[in-house]
Parts: C-alpha cells; structure tokens; sequence
C-alpha cells in the first residue's frame, strides 16, 4: 500500500448522496492547512449522548431477561430448558452472524446490539405474553366470524410482537442517534431485536415440543418443530423487524427529528403484513409446507438479501464521496480514499499493516475514516450540526494523527517507493 502525503492529488468526487440525500445543513468541508490546533480538539467540551440512559436501559432489558428466564424455567423445568436453550442457540448463531455480515463496513456498538438483543429476547416477550390474550380477546370480538386459530397466529401475534418489537428500535433511534445513520443501521439494530425475540420464542416453541413428546425420553416432535423453526426460516423474525428499521432508518438519514415516529407507524405496515403472511401461508393460503416455503418464504429471503447488497453498496459509495470531499479539502489522497472507501483497498491496506506490525492500527484508521464520512453526513443532511461539526474536527485529528504512525511504521523499501 502506498500512503502519500495529504497535500497530493486530489480526486474528483461523485454526486448524489441517494438515500441519504442533502438537506438544509451543508457547510463547506474544514480545509487542511498544515499546522496543528491551537487548542487541541480533545480537550473542547464536546456534549456527550446519554450515557447514564442508556446503560439504565441496558440494565432494565436485563433483569426482565432474567425474569423471563426464571418464567421459563418453571414453564419447561430445568432439564427441559436447557435442552431447548442449547438448541436456541443455532438459529440465533445463524442470525447473528447474518447480522455482523451486514454490519462489517460501518460496525454498531457492540453496547447497542446488547441492548437491542435484550429487548428483543426479554422485554418484546414480556409485552406480548402480558397482552397477547387480552389483544385475542378483543379481536376476537371485532372478528367475531373468523376461526379461534387464524386470530391467534395470523392477526394478534403480528400486531402484538411487531410493536413490541418496534418500540426497542424505537428506544434505539432516539438513545443512539449519533450511530443510528441510515437504513443499514435500522436494519442491524433491528435484526437484532429480531434475533433475540426469535431466541425466546423458540425455546418456547421446543419446550412444548417437549411437552408434546411426553418429556425428554421421546424427542421426535421437538426434531421436527427445530428443523422447521432453527433450520428452515431462522431469519424470520429478523427479517419482520428490518422492515420497520429500513424505513425508520431512512428517516434518520433525512435528519430525523419529526420524521421519526411516522416512520415508524409506517415501517409497522410492512413488518405486521410479512409477519401475517408468514404465519398465516399454511393457515389460509396453502396446506403444504414445502410449496409454500418454496413459492414464499424464499422468495422474500432472497429478495431481503438482494436489498441488503444495494444498501450496503449505497453506504460504499457514501463514503467514497464525503472521504473524495475531505481529500478536495486536503486532509486525504486520493490512494487514501481508495484504500478506505473500498473493500478491496481495505483489504490490502489490512495486509500491509499486518506486514508492518500495525494492523490495529490500520483498523482504527478505517474505522475513524468510516465514522468520519457518515459525520459529515449529519452535518450535510443538517442533524445537530454544531455537535457534529466538533465531532467531525475531533476525528480529523485523529485520522491524522493515526496516519502519521502508520507512516513511522514503512519499511525503508516503502519509503524509497513513496518518495
């Protein structure tokens, strides 16, 4: 990899920013001259988000994990719980790393996903165990002539789950707006609401698989209901929830602010509908499973899928873009933003510094490089652009300061190719 200095040709940047369009908030990109802050930037007050909150927040999905948990266990037994928790565990390892997949070019807070996680798999369980049958009860009086088994599965758990769901992400938009950028992040912050619900669900589903065999000695039906649930469509849950976090994301990337909840009582629509449609295929639309997971259920996976690889294509060219503004503006080459803004310059930029002995290093400058351009971002769309512009110099600093260890770092051999 070759790094040059920040004063080298500049590149020409590409228009348009998609769905993270410009608003009223565009100020001009900070210009490099050469010498060091006055005051340092890191010593500024910089207002900082609501740290006490949020790990009051994380504290509460905790202890009502646990409560559901201690619920479990005298629904199920210990021996059964286990059992069922163990099995629990490959579907969400699936969804987990599907989730951490879509979430490597601009990663959340690992502190967030927890939250998200834990309400999920405690508190959406808790609203709709709490309100499930009342919301039945009252369907089933505004449906009088519909059939007991199609309220429960096709009408009140999507309602019920879906808000239960939404409102963590709700919590999420609002308690960690600086890291909730666009519509890749609704849908990581999301898919993990979805992860953790599906978790619970499923030890309750196998648990009564259990109950169903006659206990642990005859495990046939539990086999069946875990190849069909943890095996077939482990996603689903996931994919219900990133419905409503694609479209609340997209109002975060328009600036959010009143935006907000509309979009959330609209990404309910199509997170209730998938839900119904899922639920209700073998109870209304077909009586075998294997044509219906093959004529619907894959179909929408694959269409999820195909969504998710444009989006995570937008945000590299997002960040190709405000990086090409910085580089304009003097504080990156063009070599830089390539290495940055693409996966395969990451890459080799990843090798070299492995070969230098400064791989973490290098992480950290494309971390902070990656932040830096969804800063400018806020500031573009007009999103706390005060607050965000102290963020974007405090960033530039650094990524200036982590490029001149970088450099310490060239063999002599790099240097000689340098000059």
């Amino acid at each position: 990899m070759t790094m040059n200095s920040p004063h080298q040709d500049r590149p020409q940047t590409h228009g348009g920013g998609g769905l993270w369009a410009e608003g009223s908030g565009n100020r001009p990109t900070p210009q490099w001259d050469g010498a060091l802050p006055i005051q340092p930037v890191w010593e500024r007050p910089v207002r900082r988000g609501p740290g006490v909150l949020n790990a009051l927040l994380m504290i509460g999905a905790a202890l009502v994990v646990v409560a559901v948990a201690l619920l479990l266990a005298m629904m199920l037994g210990p021996g059964a719980l286990l059992l069922c928790g163990v099995l629990a565990l490959v579907p969400l390892t699936i969804c987990v790393l599907g989730i951490l997949w879509i979430d490597r070019w601009d990663p959340e807070p690992r502190g967030a996903l927890l939250f998200a996680f834990l309400w999920g798999a405690g508190v959406s369980v808790a609203v709709t165990l709490l309100l499930g049958m009342w919301v039945t009860d009252l369907l089933g009086l505004a449906l009088a002539t519909t059939a007991p088994d199609v309220i429960g599965p096709v009408f009140q758990a999507p309602l019920v789950e879906e808000i239960a769901k939404g409102l963590g992400v709700l919590i999420l938009v609002y308690s960690r707006r600086s890291h909730f950028d666009g519509p890749v992040d609704g849908i990581v912050y999301a898919g993990a609401v979805g992860a953790g619900f599906a978790f619970t669900e499923n030890i309750l589903y196998f648990g009564s698989a259990v109950a169903d065999s006659g206990g642990l000695g005859s495990l046939g039906s539990l086999l069946t209901v875990f190849v069909m649930r943890g095996l077939f469509s482990p996603f689903a849950h996931v994919m219900f929830t990133a419905a409503l976090g694609l479209v609340v994301g997209i109002a975060a990337a328009k600036g959010g602010g009143r935006r907000i909840i509309p979009a959330f009582l609209l990404g309910l629509v199509p997170a209730i509908a998938g839900h119904m449609l899922w639920n209700g295929g073998l109870v209304v639309l077909f009586t075998d499973f294997f044509v219906f997971y093959f004529l619907i259920q894959v179909p929408l996976f694959g269409a999820a899928v195909a969504g998710v690889l444009l989006l995570r294509r937008a945000e590299r060219r997002l960040t190709e873009h405000r990086l090409g503004e910085y580089a304009a503006a003097g504080w990156l080459t063009p070599q830089e933003v390539g290495m940055l803004a693409t996966a395969a310059g990451r890459s080799q930029g990843l090798d070299w510094a492995g070969r230098c002995g400064t791989r973490p290093v290098m992480r950290d400058f494309i971390r902070s490089a990656t932040r830096l351009a969804f800063t400018r971002q806020r500031i573009v769309s007009g999103h706390h652009v005060e607050l965000n512009s102290a963020v974007e110099q405090k960033l530039l600093w650094g990524l200036t300061g982590t490029r001149q260890h970088l450099l310490a770092a060239m063999h002599p051999a790099d240097i000689r190719k340098r000059v």
